[in-house]
């Protein structure tokens, strides 16, 4: 299969978590068009000239994208509050906007904060009770020199300083005690229901993050480059398409193309390669019981992150970071559809993953229900700068939910491969068609030819061979209607001495892909080959005590019609009818011809 993709940019990327959280429907977006922001260049203001009871002024935005005044009074100063060398300032905020949230929320982060037409800094911590209009804003002389500086996620306040915050608010000195907290940045995952982020939520896998809020994506008619100006919305983004990982915040500063954000980290990165776009604010949502939090759209990306640290985000506005993309292609019925998600950040790829085909499936079989899924899949990119590319197809079925079922083994196996060294991933491609039909197959027995016939193979009555020699075998194969079926094969016996064998026939479904001890690519290309697909049929013999050292695609039977659950061992004994010992040595080849 042949695809467009775009390959990633080779500069450092910090290795780090992804954040990740789940969320509703996206549309399709498009390239950000649009005029370019309006530049602001505001100078730094000195921050240990702040005095108790300043007036001071910021913009921020709780609905579309126009920048809101607020207005503000200085508290007081917490000395190496944010980092060794970083202080804090305590600052009492007022608006319409604040006080119909109940505070300062989630979003508001990077909002900028002026006195004397100078920059203060950004709004970057809350209280860490709950709701209130005191926030902690970092200093900006501390924010754009690369964004550096080491602050603590919680900040504590002193007696004295808890008595002035609780004089200054409806705060009492013990809530006030409790000290600040950096505001969490509203992380959200586009293209999954709301269902299935709380499904997804109790997920036990590695590249599986937390869970938020809803967002979508705004068209360029909604918001384009034009609106990320000092105190506008800003989103960092780990991907973006059909499914999109983001957190958006606020501006503090545009200046030559360049510009500076929430005050805190993203995901504390580094030097990265996130997606830098537009936002359009639709609500502020209240929370009783934590920050409230801003609800938005983002829009499609107008430049790139590039520096993810612990006291902002800083980027350049311009052309969109290169990703890795993920495609999925998803028939069922009548009904087809293809999407696709750009990802910037390779921590985020098998998340990406896993939600663009779950929520292209949701989008196309629109059931959650039972149903049987014909799969392939390709996934291409360089190791050490050599190309490869691995390319797997296999049938799964499901009685309750064959959408949720059949995506985990490829997020899993791509989280594998893109976490080996020196490994980049280009693109990962996925074709599906499913199904509402779901029966399995059980492999119930194993029975041999002989002159007079099939004959089962039991414990009883092994399978008697002669050295050098192959055996007509077949696996008897049951449908939950009680029909039987087989599927046959011919064991080779090596020449020598037999001193006793065992085989094992195992169905596809027993097997399955052991993604987590892969070294490398070759590791990789190795397991692809040597595992079942689910329909499938596998042989695996021992002659004389010892695996056979045999063609690994040798041991598959041909695929069936459906997935094929069960296990059997039957015993091969010498020419004499008894059992010989399985742990002497010695040996041969099997060949296991496909019917």
């Amino acid at each position: 299969m042949t695809h467009t993709s775009r390959v990633r940019r080779t500069a450092a990327i910090t290795s780090g978590a992804i954040g990740l959280a789940l969320a509703s429907a996206a549309v399709t977006g498009l390239p950000a068009r649009g005029a370019g922001p309006t530049g602001d260049c505001t100078p730094a203001y000195d921050v240990s000239t702040l005095q108790r009871d300043d007036a001071v002024t910021g913009l921020t935005v709780s609905k579309g994208t126009t920048p809101e005044p607020f207005s503000g009074t200085v508290i007081g100063t917490l000395k190496d509050g944010i980092a060794p060398g970083i202080d804090m300032i305590m600052i009492k905020f007022d608006s319409a906007a604040l006080q119909d949230a109940g505070g300062i929320w989630q979003g508001m982060s990077g909002s900028p904060v002026y006195k004397d037409g100078k920059l203060i800094g950004a709004v970057a911590y809350g209280l860490a009770y709950g709701p209130s209009p005191i926030a902690g804003v970092t200093p900006f002389s501390d924010m754009d020199d690369y964004l550096t500086g080491t602050p603590a996620a919680k900040v504590t306040v002193d007696r004295t300083q808890a008595a002035r915050i609780a004089a200054a608010s409806d705060v009492s000195r013990d809530q006030a005690a409790q000290g600040f907290t950096q505001l969490p940045i509203p992380m959200s995952v586009t293209g999954l229901s709301s269902n299935r982020a709380r499904q997804l939520a109790g997920v036990d896998e590695p590249w599986n993050r937390g869970v938020s809020y809803a967002t979508g994506r705004a068209g360029t008619a909604a918001v384009d480059a034009s609106s990320i100006v000092a105190g506008g919305n800003v989103a960092a983004s780990a991907a973006y398409g059909d499914v999109s990982f983001a957190g958006v915040g606020t501006v503090t500063s545009v200046c030559n193309g360049r510009i500076v954000a929430f005050g805190h980290p993203f995901n504390n990165l580094g030097e990265t390669t996130l997606g830098l776009h537009p936002a359009d604010a639709l609500y502020v949502q209240a929370d009783s019981l934590g920050s409230p939090f801003k609800v938005a759209n983002i829009g499609a990306p107008a430049g790139v992150i590039d520096q993810d640290r612990r006291t902002g985000i800083s980027g350049a506005l311009g052309t969109a970071p290169d990703a890795a993309v993920v495609s999925s292609s998803v028939t069922a019925g009548g009904k087809s559809r293809t999407g696709t998600t750009d990802v910037y950040v390779p921590d985020a790829l098998a998340a990406a993953t896993f939600n663009e085909f779950l929520a292209n499936h949701d989008r196309v079989f629109d059931t959650i229900g039972a149903g049987r899924e014909n799969q392939t899949w390709e996934i291409t990119g360089t190791e050490n700068g050599t190309p490869f590319t691995l390319q797997w197809a296999d049938t799964y079925v499901d009685n309750s939910d064959i959408t949720f079922a059949s995506v985990f083994e490829l997020a899993d196996f791509v989280y594998a491969v893109s976490s080996l060294p020196g490994v980049t991933v280009d693109e990962v491609a996925i074709t599906s068609d499913i199904t509402r039909e779901h029966t399995t197959l059980k492999l119930t027995g194993v029975e041999r030819k002989t002159a007079s016939g099939w004959v089962a193979v039991t414990r009883k009555a092994p399978v008697v061979a002669k050295p050098g020699r192959t055996v007509a075998l077949r696996a008897v194969l049951k449908a939950p209607d009680g029909t039987l079926s087989y599927q046959e094969f011919g064991l080779a016996i090596p020449t020598g001495k037999l001193r006793g064998g065992s085989v094992s026939i195992v169905g596809g479904l027993n097997d399955y892909l052991d993604s987590y001890s892969l070294t490398s690519i070759a590791d990789a290309q190795t397991e692809l080959e040597r595992a079942l697909r689910n329909d499938q049929i596998g042989v695996r013999a021992r002659f004389n005590g010892k695996e056979l050292s045999i063609k690994k695609s040798q041991s598959k039977l041909d695929p069936l019609t459906t997935v094929v659950v069960g296990e059997k061992d039957i015993e091969i004994v010498g020419p004499n009818g008894r059992p010989g010992s399985l742990h002497s040595t010695g040996g041969g080849v099997v060949s296991v011809p496909r019917h």
